[in-house]
């Protein structure tokens, strides 16, 4: 073994201990060990630069931005309460089918975004039995086109990388929608009964925790509890006193209100209105003087700086130009000021926000907003429609062969700037700097294993104990090593660590790449075991009231269906010679 492929193992070894530790931001990691690898020589600084203009990076950002105008449709919003009529099966039917054919094409974070809210507020079937099917749905039709995730743009880049052909828009679509079909008869047949419904929000007193205090000129000070108002609310729930330090709870009805008490209540944010009644009880959006009415609901993202820290620690409201006034956590108590409670990725947090917060370059990689009325909609639905119908004659030409994809995207994006649907301002906030780095990053790291020699050596480790299992074998091998690794980190990590490995194995069992390349794609979106592999998972996690187990219990038929499809079909549509 030469020192170039040492010093390679041991740069990929720190890069999957800081993945797996997750407390640095993924891009920041990969940046790390691909400049590390640039200050070795093992590539030169010109070719490094040159991947920040590779042809796949370029569609990602492109097709990223576009999203930005894409997603302020109302089309699929609309749908939502046709779509789950009827009995929960053929309702669920109608909704996987939508929420994939959708994310086929657009951002799935943006679509199921979108649908959290209404699927949330319906009455007809409960939430916990839409939410994870329609999130799974999502990750599921992005499987069906090159542009449905970042994953596949990103591989396709690391294809172009290596000097091989490039993909095609409808590539994936064979294998795809065998998997999304075989997946959606797996929900249809096993989520009725793997699924149970969970009380609605309003129902239960451990959903949203919120607080307000008693200010000194208050006139509840010297009332009890009940004498006040404050026992029998509709909506919301007294559950516990902080006063001094100390928690008081439960809240007996003859307790008397003092001057800086801390009031810690349950239930229902939509009626935050019932506590503004009170004169002298103030929340926190009162508190900075922000307006009640600009509520924004967000998710702590899996690589937030916030995770494992309280809002004291990180001055929230300087750093976010907001202001926390409630905190959910799945079905767990919380107790304690808001303040000083460590934040979790996952938590959902209710924000009064002020002027400034949409203009924060640090939102995207903190948070996932998930509140509908802060996703800004075309307020003419014809503006949604000419834009929809814009990106898809801008794909329908490019799977036609008639232009280039990168062009019509870019022609259609410098359309969008010209009738006023785009606006520079909302691009360069929305520009995926992240996205950016960790593609331009995994694209040096691959070329370093490969060039090194140390892709083959890898692969020849793994192959080692599966010789009797021959070609099959070793697919499975990639398929089954990038799932395992997508349910540990994100799906685009995932995939720039398995690209090089799978180009490695093909290497060594003298097997065409395509198919091996076509397994760490369809690998990279298997992540239905827990709620950390993808974004879109941790979402759903606290709208649903999902815990980890039910995660494991829904995502397990589903991901073994998943595999098994994938890795009889790949062959017949990609053959292995």
């Amino acid at each position: 073994m030469t020192w170039q492929q040492v010093a390679v193992f041991v740069g990929l070894a720190a890069l999957v201990v800081e993945l797996l530790r997750g407390k640095r931001a993924p891009a920041a990691v990969f940046a790390s060990v691909a400049f590390a690898f640039v200050l070795l020589d093992l590539v030169s600084v010109q070719k490094g630069l040159a991947q920040l203009t590779n042809s796949g990076l370029v569609t990602v950002v492109v097709l990223l931005l576009l999203s930005v105008v894409l997603d302020r449709s109302h089309l699929l919003e609309t749908m939502a309460g046709w779509l789950v009529r009827g009995p929960y099966r053929w309702a669920l039917a109608k909704l996987y089918v939508a929420t994939a054919a959708y994310s086929a094409f657009l951002n799935n974070t943006a679509v199921v975004a979108s649908l959290i809210g209404p699927l949330r507020s319906l009455r007809t079937h409960a939430p916990s039995r839409l939410l994870m099917p329609m999130c799974f749905a999502a990750s599921l039709g992005g499987i069906l086109t090159l542009v449905g995730t970042s994953t596949n743009l990103l591989v396709n880049s690391l294809v172009i990388g290596q000097g091989m052909p490039a993909l095609h828009i409808f590539d994936l679509f064979p294998v795809g929608i065998l998997i999304v079909l075989a997946c959606g008869a797996t929900m249809v047949l096993l989520y009725p009964r793997l699924l149970p419904a969970q009380p609605p929000a309003e129902e239960t007193s451990s959903d949203y925790f919120l607080e307000a205090t008693v200010r000194p000129d208050s006139p509840l000070i010297g009332k009890t509890v009940e004498a006040a108002g404050l026992r029998n609310l509709a909506h919301l729930y007294l559950a516990e006193i902080v006063r001094d330090g100390f928690t008081i709870a439960p809240v007996q009805p003859d307790r008397m209100l003092r001057a800086g008490d801390l009031l810690v209540f349950t239930g229902d944010l939509t009626r935050l209105d019932v506590l503004t009644r009170f004169e002298g009880l103030e929340t926190h959006g009162q508190h900075y003087r922000l307006p009640l009415d600009n509520l924004v609901e967000v998710v702590i993202a899996a690589d937030s700086t916030l995770a494992r820290r309280t809002l004291k620690d990180v001055n929230f409201r300087a750093q976010f130009d907001a202001a926390v006034i409630a905190v959910r956590r799945g079905s767990e108590r919380l107790r304690g000021p808001i303040a000083n409670v460590p934040l979790e990725v996952g938590d959902t947090l209710v924000l009064v926000v002020g002027n400034d917060f949409e203009k924060r370059n640090n939102l995207q990689r903190n948070f996932v907003i998930v509140s509908r009325r802060q996703v800004q909609k075309f307020t003419d639905p014809r503006k949604g429609l000419l834009a929809m119908a814009g990106f898809v004659g801008a794909v329908a030409l490019a799977a036609l062969g008639v232009v280039d994809l990168l062009k019509a995207l870019l022609v259609l994006l410098a359309a969008f700037l010209l009738l006023g649907l785009a606006k520079p301002a909302d691009l360069r906030r929305n520009m995926p700097y992240a996205i950016i780095l960790i593609i331009a990053s995994s694209l040096v790291i691959s070329e370093v294993m490969v060039s090194s020699g140390a892709a083959v050596l890898l692969a020849q480790a793994l192959l080692a104990g599966i010789d009797a299992f021959g070609p099959y074998g070793a697919l499975a091998l990639i398929l089954v090593v990038t799932w395992i690794l997508t349910e540990l980190m994100s799906n685009n990590a995932a995939a720039a660590l398995s690209f090089p490995v799978a180009l490695g194995v093909a290497q060594t069992t003298g097997l065409d790449p395509q198919p091996f390349v076509m397994a760490v794609i369809y690998g990279a979106s298997c992540s239905f075991l827990t709620p950390y592999g993808y974004q879109t998972n941790l979402m759903v996690m606290s709208p649903g009231r999902y815990t980890l187990r039910d995660f494991a219990r829904a995502g397990a038929p589903l991901a073994l269906v998943y595999q098994a499809t994938a890795l009889v079909a790949i062959p017949v549509f990609f053959p292995l010679r």
